[in-house]
């Protein structure tokens, strides 16, 4: 199988010439085994410079390929647009002041790309007719720390070129541009009112990226492929491209001084921070990382007490065991689910410091919204452990 010749390439030095053939495979190999293919770049590198000498020059890195490979993948001039105004503004509040982390694009991205899939799911429900290839309906992250790249990629619904330019090119939706007229008529709204609200999570990536590739192609009968690209200085791209698998793969080009989100266990510790929750498993070159499952969302009757421990410790950083469990839901008029651990005992002196602030921590649709979260317990109630998720973001 090709899982087994790329396993088997990993534990061998091949010449220069013949790697260089293999990774024309490239894109015929599924974004999970990119990471493997990686590593016999790297054996081969290390191959040529004691078999070679100065021939190791022939032996390009597997991104070089890759990136030629797309470039050859494009069969069309692009099509070249303008942000719309209030889009450009937008873009540059994400940019400057939306967001008070920038890791928080990972989880911005990830919950586009849960959204994406979970449409996708709900079309096939409704038995409307899609394209149904590839649907493994995951996440696949893949870092790239020596093209300072980071893709992620989802099988989900996939865009059309309309869609395009109206999900990226435009701000589709009315909360966003009444936002926007506030802050132009010198309102004093606050940013962080349209995180998750408006859509404008996307934006987020140009945070850290000094460009932005979207490949995607609808799961609708008929529909072609298309690479957006943009620098988000005020113009992007749209052009024709084969070879692109139904769903969408966002290609974030990092800046120099934001690298680390190219590094594996960064990544993996924002999707633990952020996205341990979403509802696809979410795979980081190859490995799953989200592994738990909500049991908030569960009947309180159906889960166990090694359940709760399991997940009181992961969410809590905690060895012990939780003396009181509270679940609670309710679906009107507010649709709420929360899950209150009261420690086993009482912080220790090492402890006093780590739990002097809240440890609460708010969800929206599986995706943590604020961590240690004020006003929502009083300040003597402080070790609690507290998980509340919402449907809809509610301001506290």
């Amino acid at each position: 199988s090709k899982k087994d010749v790329v396993c088997s390439l990993t534990n061998m030095a091949l010449p220069p010439t013949l790697l260089t053939r293999l990774l024309i495979l490239r894109q015929t190999l599924p974004t999970t085994l990119l990471y493997n293919l990686r590593a016999a770049a790297s054996s081969s590198r290390r191959y040529a410079a004691g078999q070679y000498g100065c021939r190791i020059a022939a032996c390009r890195s597997i991104h070089t390929a890759s990136r030629l490979l797309q470039e050859a993948a494009k069969t069309s001039e692009p099509d070249a647009y303008e942000f719309q105004a209030e889009t450009r503004m937008l873009l540059d509040i994400v940019a400057k002041s939306l967001y008070s982390e920038k890791e928080v694009f990972v989880r911005e991205l990830i919950s586009n790309a849960s959204d994406a899939i979970e449409k996708a799911r709900y079309f096939a429900l409704q038995g409307r007719e899609l394209d149904s290839s590839e649907a493994d309906m995951k996440i696949h992250i893949t870092t790239d720390k020596y093209d300072k790249t980071l893709i992620i990629q989802d099988s989900g619904i996939g865009m059309t070129k309309e869609e395009l330019i109206d999900n990226l090119g435009t701000i589709a939706r009315s909360g966003s541009k009444a936002f926007i007229q506030q802050l132009q008529e010198g309102g004093t709204a606050d940013p962080q009112s349209i995180i998750g609200q408006f859509g404008v999570g996307f934006y987020s990536a140009f945070m850290v990226a000094e460009r932005v590739d979207v490949y995607t192609k609808s799961r609708l009968p008929g529909s072609i492929g298309y690479c957006w690209s943009s620098d988000g200085c005020g113009k992007y791209t749209i052009e024709e491209c084969e070879g692109v698998e139904p769903g969408t793969k966002i290609v974030c080009h990092l800046k120099t001084d934001n690298r680390e989100f190219a590094n594996e266990q960064t990544i993996k510790d924002v999707i633990k921070k952020y996205s341990s929750f979403v509802g696809s498993p979410v795979e980081v070159n190859g490995e799953q990382a989200n592994n738990i499952k909500p049991i908030w969302l569960m009947d309180p009757k159906e889960v166990s007490p090694d359940q709760h421990d399991e997940f009181y410790r992961y969410v809590g950083s905690a060895y012990d065991k939780p003396r009181f469990v509270l679940h609670y839901r309710t679906d009107a008029p507010i649709d709420l689910r929360c899950v209150l651990y009261i420690p086993e005992g009482k912080p220790g002196l090492f402890d006093l410091n780590r739990d002097a602030e809240s440890s609460v921590s708010l969800y929206c649709r599986r995706v943590l919204i604020m961590n240690k979260a004020e006003n929502v317990v009083p300040k003597w109630l402080r070790f609690l452990k507290v998980l509340w998720t919402v449907k809809t973001f509610l301001s506290i």
